[in-house]
Parts: C-alpha cells; sequence; structure tokens
C-alpha cells in the first residue's frame, strides 16, 4: 500500500446562518476586527437586489469579498457554481486563513452545508455551521418560522445574540439548548464571540498589510460596526472588559508522548458531548502508522483526519485541543490519558474507524494512481 502524500493546507469554510435580523453581519464584523491577525475571506449572500450586507463588510475586506445578491445561495448556485466562487478567495496570493460564507437571511442552512460537503475544490475543508439566534425575538421568530428548530438540530455552533435585549435570556438559552444536537451553544451580545470558536488566531504581527485587520479601525470603527444593529443600546468600550469572550468557552490542551490507541481514540470521538465543539491538532498512532502523523479536524459532529509524513528529527507528539461551552476538561482529559497506548504491534484492523474519516485520493482531487 502506497503511503499517504502530504496534504497541502486547506482553508476551512465555515457557514453563517440564521433568520433576517439575528445579527449575522454584526457578528461577521467583529470577526474582522478581532482576528489576531488572521485573514478572512467572505461570500456574502444578501437577498435582494441592494447589497446591503455585503457594502457593511468591503471597506474591510476589499477584494477577498465575493458577494452574489438577488437570491437565496442555496438556491441560485449549485455545488460546483459554489466552488467558482470559493476558487476566487481559495487563491494562494490572497493569503486567506478561513473563509466566511454569511448566508442570506432567507437561506437553507442544510443546503450550504450539502453543497460545501460535496465540493471538489482541493483547497477548502468544511469549517462548520454558525447559527445566529436573537434572543429578544426568538418566540416570535419561532412561531413565524418553525424550521428555525431543524436548523438548529443541524448547526455546529448556535450564538444566541442580543442578550442584551431579552428579558428572559436564560429561558431562552435552555430552550435552544433542548434543540441542538451536540452543538455549543454561546451567549452574546453585540455579536462577540471568541474567534477561536471558528479559525486559529495568528500574532497580528505575522500579518502585515493586505487584509491585517487588526491595524483597521480599531476603536472608533470597531464601536460603530457592534452597535450599527442597536442604534439606541448601551454604548460599551471594548477595553471595558464587559462580558468577557472566554467566559462563555473552555478549552483543553492534551499533550501525549506516546501514542494513542486508534479504537479507543474512536470510541472517545463517537461518544463526545454536547458542547464540545472544535477539535484540532496531531495524533500519534505508533505502530498502527509509523510514518505518518495525523491531522484531525472536528467541527460539531463533522470529523476528518488527514495522514502526513513526520517532520524529520521532530519529537513524535499527540498534541490535541479541545474547545467548547460548558464541558467538563478534566473528565474529557481523563478520557483521552485512556485512549494512550503502549502496544508494541499493531492490530490488523485497528485503523479500520479512523480510515473512515480519511479522505481518498479521488476526493482530494488528486490523481488517484
Amino acid at each position: 500500500m502506497s503511503q499517504p502524500s502530504p496534504k497541502p493546507q486547506q482553508i476551512p469554510v465555515v457557514v453563517l446562518a440564521g433568520f433576517l435580523g439575528s445579527g449575522k453581519t454584526t457578528l461577521l464584523n467583529h470577526l474582522l476586527h478581532r482576528s489576531g491577525g488572521s485573514r478572512i475571506g467572505a461570500l456574502v449572500n444578501d437577498f435582494g437586489a441592494i447589497e446591503i450586507d455585503a457594502m457593511a463588510v468591503a471597506g474591510a475586506l476589499g477584494d477577498s469579498t465575493v458577494s452574489l445578491g438577488n437570491g437565496c445561495l442555496c438556491c441560485a448556485v449549485d455545488a460546483s457554481e459554489l466552488d467558482q466562487y470559493l476558487e476566487r478567495l481559495a487563491e494562494p496570493a490572497l493569503g486567506i486563513d478561513v473563509i466566511v460564507i454569511e448566508a442570506s437571511g432567507l437561506a437553507e442552512p442544510q443546503e450550504l452545508v450539502r453543497m460545501l460537503l460535496a465540493s471538489e475544490h482541493p483547497g477548502v475543508v468544511y469549517g462548520g455551521l454558525v447559527e445566529v439566534v436573537d434572543a429578544a425575538e426568538f418566540d416570535d421568530t419561532r412561531a413565524r418560522h418553525p424550521e428555525i428548530d431543524r436548523h438548529l438540530a443541524l448547526a455546529d455552533l448556535v450564538v444566541v445574540n442580543k442578550l442584551d435585549r431579552a428579558a428572559d435570556g436564560e429561558r431562552v438559552l435552555g430552550v435552544v439548548r433542548t434543540l441542538v444536537d451536540r452543538a455549543a451553544v454561546v451567549p452574546a451580545t453585540y455579536g462577540r464571540i471568541d474567534p477561536e470558536f471558528l479559525f486559529d488566531c495568528r500574532p497580528s504581527e505575522e500579518r502585515i498589510g493586505q487584509l491585517s485587520f487588526d491595524d483597521l479601525h480599531e476603536d472608533d470603527q470597531y464601536e460603530d460596526d457592534l452597535h450599527e444593529d442597536d442604534l439606541n443600546g448601551p454604548r460599551h468600550s471594548p477595553h471595558d472588559h464587559t462580558g468577557h469572550l472566554h467566559a462563555a468557552y473552555d478549552s483543553l490542551s492534551f499533550v501525549s508522548p506516546g501514542p494513542l490507541d486508534p479504537r479507543r481514540l474512536m470510541t472517545f470521538l463517537d461518544s463526545r458531548p454536547e458542547g464540545l465543539y472544535r477539535i484540532k491538532g496531531y495524533i500519534d498512532f505508533g505502530p498502527y502508522d509509523v510514518r505518518n502523523r495525523y491531522a484531525v479536524h472536528a467541527v460539531g459532529r463533522f470529523l476528518r483526519f488527514y495522514p502526513e509524513p513526520w517532520p524529520a528529527g521532530g519529537e513524535r507528539l499527540t498534541q490535541l485541543v479541545l474547545i467548547g461551552s460548558g464541558i467538563d476538561t478534566a473528565a474529557l482529559e481523563k478520557e483521552l490519558e485512556a485512549c494512550r497506548s503502549d502496544a508494541p504491534h499493531a492490530d490488523e484492523h485497528g485503523m479500520w474507524g479512523v480510515l473512515r474519516y480519511v479522505r481518498d485520493p479521488e476526493e482530494q482531487g488528486a490523481d488517484p494512481a
């Protein structure tokens, strides 16, 4: 059997969905201004001939905005056409780290996710469905659009936004948590969530020039963007630490100098708890594959492994980061510790569970030979 070749870095594509007025554009603008130096490309889908949302983000993104107006993306294009839009944003010269598709308030999230999973573009990978909920209007929205229950069940991350306006925000959070399927539910005001939920923030000093948002309109413009959705709402300085972002999520860093047993790890991954939104890192399977480490990418229920050769001369470690909301990090660490293995030989069927989540060469768009 030929060994897998190194895979090019894939750009995660995040779908940002939610009904009209839930605060998607405010959330996207927040991500742009707090990206930590990462470069974000956006595909903005307005419903209507005047593309207001696209104009709201185009000033920051410039030529890294692809806009599709006057129709819902899920109805207006098919998977191959979506790939053409993604091709423009995945152009290596742009150096983009994450792509966000801001769907119209009338789009069907399931169709967008289906198209992304069917994508044949080797440079992108599905990065999760984020559903934004307006806490103040949740009951009325649910009455008018009962399909919101289905949307929430599909989501990998749910942002319950505008909690400052809701008279009974805790009740809304409780109801939303009963409607999700293992998704992390994050409370927010003005769309403020930690960008680490969606992508790796890079040090700003590494990002100089085009699309380095930390150097753009740092204070005054950021305040304007945050409050475009609430002109009469209270205004907080971005430095007053009201409602710390880190209070909404938990994270666990796990390092093992020894390999992990693939069967035990798959049992852990198959039973990962509600609220564990993201898993990323590298895994050493020891004798099961002595030539390769396995990059792991999990968002909600989505899981993929990417085998790649070990770096020459580097220490062989399993290094994982787990991010979620309301997760028991001590219990998760104990479960991961139980996945360690000191077996000198491999069970010939032990990797089958892992290999189910490795894209084959044809899926990668590579020559299967």
